[in-house]
């Protein structure tokens, strides 16, 4: 009896993302993964969220609460209060994600800043903190004050916690470091959760290198030598997001690096994995076959990924080998021109099939 096949929410995009989607659909063809696949399409694009008045992202959210599992194109987020606004809030929303997940790797060819070698991966709140903030202002004494009003939940600091423990755990061996943390020193009350949580996940993870330092204390961390060993760093939300903006150009492009939005159980386990690559929609560079997939075909490895984590027989394999022929296509030079290679996107995308292909 032939197996069922592992179902995947396509989210469809704008401009360049879209184009960089369909050229890296390619590797989860059946025939080039040796496993059935079937994707399940949405049309995020600005135009179809703005003819449905965003009810094409309510209905993908939906999908991938049922199937587990999403692959997104970046899109386009317009400007203007009365406009359908941004996607990815209404995505996030809609599968009560709470983790964000962004790993920066070596990539085979192209030279690092400060030596970096090993892997770093920033595991942030995907909600609350300063994004959605309530923000006034206030006239005072001939002065003008400004104001916001943050908050963060004690769940979502345990989610981030104890995944990034879990992460660290395995599958390496040995495990990675869990380092650095909020500024709890100064913000015992607020930042001082997510510590408190670390702390905890530490109890529950003694085999895993355990390494809380301040947010400050961290950046500077990563530039001095501390990424001497693959690190796990738990965030705030807003911290995180500035964190992986460095952390990602650190390995020379933020083309090695797939973005993961997670829904997680009452257990702490991934219940919706949403994968997407962390740049933007490109629009100078739409239609000119130039941009570079990396990102994206990584995010299609992460889906397979989190396929084998839900007990897909086959699918950690697979996304093993397309990891390996994303990277080893880079290393033998098959690298579009932001990475000081000639090859096109589709030749990019073409020779990681090829490889596929031969591991099978």
């Amino acid at each position: 009896m032939a197996a069922d096949p592992i179902r995947i929410v396509v989210l469809e995009g704008d401009e360049t993302g879209q184009e960089l989607l369909e050229a890296s659909l390619a590797v989860l063809d059946p025939g080039v993964i040796g496993l059935p696949v079937e994707l399940v399409r949405f049309d995020l694009s600005l135009g179809n969220r703005r003819r449905t008045r965003n009810e094409v992202c309510t209905e993908a959210a939906a999908a991938m609460r049922e199937t587990g599992l999403g692959l997104k194109a970046a899109t386009v987020t317009p400007e203007g209060a009365d406009d359908v606004g941004s996607p990815n809030r209404l995505i996030r929303e809609g599968i009560d994600g709470s983790v964000i997940v962004r790993t920066g790797r070596r990539i085979p060819g192209v030279t690092p800043i400060a030596g970096i070698h090993h892997p770093i991966t920033v595991c942030r709140m995907a909600v609350g903190d300063a994004y959605g903030a309530e923000q006034w202002r206030e006239r005072s004494d001939g002065d003008e004050l400004a104001f916001r009003t943050e908050r963060i939940s004690r769940r979502v600091c345990r989610a981030v916690a104890e995944h990034a423990f879990r992460l660290a755990a395995g599958p390496g061996a040995p495990p990675a470091r869990v380092y650095g943390g909020p500024k709890w020193t100064v913000s015992p009350v607020y930042e001082g959760m997510l510590k408190e949580e670390m702390d905890a996940a530490a109890d529950r993870h003694p085999g895993v290198p355990y390494e809380p330092v301040l947010i400050d204390a961290t950046y500077a961390g990563l530039v001095s030598g501390a990424a001497n060993a693959p690190l796990v760093i738990p965030t705030l939300n807003r911290d995180g997001d500035l964190l992986s903006d460095l952390v990602m150009p650190m390995f020379g492009s933020i083309a090695g690096a797939e973005s993961i939005l997670l829904s997680l159980d009452e257990d702490l386990r991934p219940a919706v994995a949403m994968a997407e690559a962390p740049h933007g929609t490109a629009p100078a560079l739409t239609g000119k076959d130039i941009a570079n997939p990396m990102a994206m075909i990584l995010a299609c490895a992460a889906v397979l990924h989190y396929a084998g984590d839900r007990g897909r027989e086959g699918a950690e394999a697979a996304s093993a080998a397309l990891y390996e022929a994303t990277l080893g296509a880079a290393g033998d030079g098959i690298r579009t021109p932001d990475l000081g290679g000639d090859a096109s996107t589709s030749a990019v995308c073409a020779e990681v099939v090829r490889r596929l292909r031969d591991r099978r």
